[in-house]
């Protein structure tokens, strides 16, 4: 969704996939037949020296990049203590939600230095800056968590090269309402969210738009919920409990 509303407002969008290819075609049609330019670019990020061979590739095709939004995983929605998951999974959370990100952004900000301007935009969850304790997604959590304060230390790091970074927290919107405008949510009740109704992908869309205007490099360094009120985090494990 948030490649859409991106399109609609202009931008020329480079599509990436690692193992997605059909759904990155879909995407890269949609844009065209709305009269948007895009292009699809394939990549196994998590891999050493992908995401500056990636980035080179973006740059090599149309000469900037303006704009870098990190949308990667994975997140895992069975609850499970730390203890019992197994450490190739660990690796897995922390490499796709922490170091894939960073990785990323170390290869896009050569570029968008020499232009003077860019903006980048990084995903976590809503309180993400407390750092709060999240019983059932410790992994997840703790590589987030390492994400707000990249995005912090970088936002500071990066200001004088006109480069914002930003940071966007969803609340819980999944399945088919992450690809849903806001106007096909709005008659749905939602008794868990405090607004009423489920959040979108538009939702989450139209703040990373604003996120990449040119006028928005004033806000930088930041970390926006976008929960509709919604708190996610439980207090206590829900998860099973094994001897």
């Amino acid at each position: 969704m948030a490649a859409l509303v991106l399109a609609e407002a202009g931008f020329t969008l480079a599509v990436h996939h690692r193992d997605s290819k059909e759904q990155g075609e879909e995407v890269c049609f949609l844009i065209h037949r709305r009269g948007g330019k895009a292009r699809l670019f394939q990549g196994d990020i998590l891999q050493p020296g992908e995401p500056r061979r990636l980035i080179q590739a973006v740059a090599d095709t149309w000469g900037r990049l303006d704009v870098l939004v990190h949308a990667v995983g994975p997140f895992v929605r069975e609850r499970r203590r730390f203890a019992d998951y197994r450490e190739e999974e660990v690796e897995a959370l922390v490499a796709g939600n922490l170091t894939s990100a960073m990785m990323t952004v170390h290869a896009a900000l050569p570029v968008m230095r020499r232009a003077r301007s860019g903006r980048v935009v990084l995903f976590g969850f809503g309180r993400v800056g407390e750092a709060p304790a999240w019983p059932d997604r410790a992994v997840y959590a703790a590589a987030k968590t390492g994400l707000a304060s990249f995005t912090k230390t970088v936002a500071v790091e990066e200001a004088p090269y006109g480069i914002t970074v930003n940071m966007v927290g969803p609340g819980d919107i999944v399945g088919e309402n992450k690809e849903k405008r806001i106007l096909a949510v709005k008659g749905q009740a939602d008794g868990e969210t405090p607004l009423g109704r489920p959040g979108s992908g538009e939702d989450v869309a139209r703040v990373i738009r604003f996120l990449c205007e040119p006028d928005a490099d004033f806000t930088t360094g930041n970390i926006i919920q976008v929960t509709g009120g919604l708190d996610v985090i439980h207090p206590v494990s829900k998860a099973p409990l094994f001897d």
